[in-house]
């Protein structure tokens, strides 16, 4: 799986696929478009991150970002919450075959998560934690959206600020941004 240190081949991957479409970018606004799906303000932010962190040596333990697998039962009440109320945006989907349970991915600005319908993936009512920032404008808008059955609060706990939500087959996410 590739993390942002991998920007670099990101955007050339990212350019190649789009010149076989018949579109044309230049290398730095593949970056930039690197950057901003890695939730970030540009690619000098991205290189600053990347040099931050500097090289993993070799043979050192290093772990990438989670992808928590969440069990669902319910292809359209799952796309309905994640991704026109959460706004995540729906990567890939696969089933062996037709009549098959779904397996897919979604993401938003750096969290991807992995939607099952497989009975051995996940148990319903798993609980995740995700640190981010702009928690108050990821509040904002969720209350914006016509979303009847949650309106989460903005709550303040010892280690920063939360709005939890329920997705509708009980998996619950806590979305918090540290003091």
């Amino acid at each position: 799986m590739r993390t942002f240190h991998d920007a670099k081949a990101m955007a050339k991957s990212l350019r190649q696929a789009l010149a076989a479409k018949n579109i044309e970018i230049s290398h730095s606004d593949g970056l930039e478009l690197v950057a901003a799906g890695f939730g970030l303000d540009n690619w000098n932010v991205l290189a600053a991150k990347i040099a931050e962190d500097g090289p993993v040596p070799k043979g050192a333990i290093s772990f990438g970002a989670a992808n928590p697998i969440l069990r669902i039962f319910d292809v359209d009440k799952a796309k309905e919450f994640y991704l026109d109320y959460l706004g995540f945006t729906l990567d890939w989907e696969h089933r062996f075959e037709d009549n098959m349970p779904l397996y897919c991915q979604v993401t938003r600005s750096g969290l991807t998560l992995h939607l099952s319908e497989h009975s051995g993936d996940a148990s319903p009512g798993a609980r995740v934690f995700v640190r981010m920032t702009g928690i108050e404008a990821f509040h904002k808008e969720l209350h914006s959206r016509n979303y009847r059955f949650m309106k989460p609060g903005l709550e303040e706990a010892p280690w920063g600020r939360e709005v939890h939500v329920i997705d509708p087959f009980s998996n619950r996410i806590s979305f918090c941004e540290d003091k």
